[in-house]
């Protein structure tokens, strides 16, 4: 699948020029188009994590996109659930018995949970949502159900028309080999419900208002033979190290299907030149975790505000050429994930840390406070 180049790029150097209103503006996007702002699991700094309510919230702040990530239910239905397992955001521990929890190898790792999987959808409609971070607004618990793809689908189109404009979706197919293998669905079971249900709310059409996206790459080399929707390719680490470097630590080092094949390459590889012309391959863009795109240095001034040296105070120091590198190939980039409630490397400002990746030209940012996004772009 490839995006074609309707716009120039913009060098990335070039200052942005506001010349009387948004449509004015000039980006260092690879189209020269407005970053998009993504509402992380929807609203999810101000309400509980995809759920419907979350996800309105999102777009009534302006968020261009909304991000269901998705699991399977035991009998097949796709639900929004950050992870497969169910137990840390949603009351299933309140309502099921612990008889219900399982123990599954999830990612390589030995996993003791209540697995959405073992639930029938019927049944995890009868949990509620709850906060996942405790010094996130408590309140909200245990009043908003579990949506389906299928509403999160309905919740964008209806919201979208309410507002006068498109919303795109953002799903995530959450754990592809595990739902494969270890939750037993199969070889792309997962992947062909997905495209079914999109094809039919959005047609097979890379101009869709959706992104599918995975930390996997099997599974995204298999939609790009099934559909024309927009594919990305996801890039984790584990954390950033001293000196300012990605930390790659299981399971967080590389994709894990690689780890099933054997192969060798981690995800800081999937960024180099090569990595880049393989992603290309599959996939219409690459997102990374924000610390792969920029440089940053420890010079001992404390930035934050909490009054203690972390590597958070790192000093940011411009590009380490991933923005670029991708753009060359003709790739998106977008990245994640921007919280006001967590300092940024080198950032004590939400909405300024946000602009500083805008203006480097990522096309895309997830954040769980969608209106300082849209705040931030609109303020550039």
């Amino acid at each position: 699948m490839k995006i074609s180049h309707a716009l120039t790029l913009l060098t990335l150097g070039a200052a942005l020029q506001a010349c009387g209103g948004d449509d004015d503006l000039h980006y260092n996007t690879l189209n020269g188009s407005a970053p998009l702002v993504i509402g992380h699991r929807g609203a999810s700094g101000e309400l509980p994590e995809h759920t419907l309510e979350g996800y309105t919230l999102a777009i009534q702040q302006g968020a261009d996109c909304i991000e269901p990530d998705l699991v399977l239910t035991k009998d097949g239905e796709m639900v929004a659930r950050h992870e497969p397992v169910l137990d840390g955001t949603t009351d299933v521990a309140q309502k099921f018995p612990a008889s219900r929890m399982s123990t599954r190898n999830l990612d390589g790792i030995s996993t003791t949970a209540y697995f959405a999987s073992d639930f029938t959808l019927l049944e995890i409609k009868t949990l509620r949502a709850t906060q996942s971070r405790a010094s996130r607004p408590q309140q909200f618990n245990g009043l908003y159900s579990i949506p389906t793809l299928a509403e999160v689908i309905q919740v964008a189109k209806s919201e979208g028309a309410k507002a006068g404009r498109t919303v795109c979706i953002y799903p995530e197919i959450k754990h592809s080999t595990f739902h494969a293998v270890d939750a037993g669905f199969g070889a792309h079971v997962f992947e062909d419900k997905l495209v079914a249900a999109l094809h039919a709310a959005y047609s097979n059409s890379a101009d869709a208002p959706v992104f599918i996206q995975s930390f996997e790459v099997a599974n995204l080399q298999y939609l790009n033979t099934k559909t024309q929707i927009k594919l990305v390719q996801l890039v984790d680490a584990d954390d950033v190290n001293a000196d300012g470097s990605m930390s790659l630590v299981a399971p967080y080092h590389k994709p894990y299907d690689f780890v099933v094949a054997g192969d060798s390459r981690n995800f800081a590889d999937l960024l180099s030149e090569s990595g880049l012309t393989f992603i290309k391959t599959y996939a219409d863009a690459v997102g990374p975790w924000k610390p792969y795109l920029v440089k940053t240095v420890n010079d001992g001034v404390e930035r934050t505000g909490d009054t203690t040296l972390t590597i958070n105070d790192r000093r940011v120091d411009g590009s380490t050429g991933v923005i670029e590198r991708a753009h060359g190939k003709g790739l998106l980039v977008h990245t994640w994930t921007f919280r006001n409630d967590a300092s940024g490397y080198g950032f004590k400002d939400p909405k300024a840390e946000m602009q500083y990746y805008m203006r480097l030209g990522v096309d895309g940012l997830f954040t769980d406070f969608p209106a300082t996004g849209v705040a931030a772009r609109k303020d550039l």
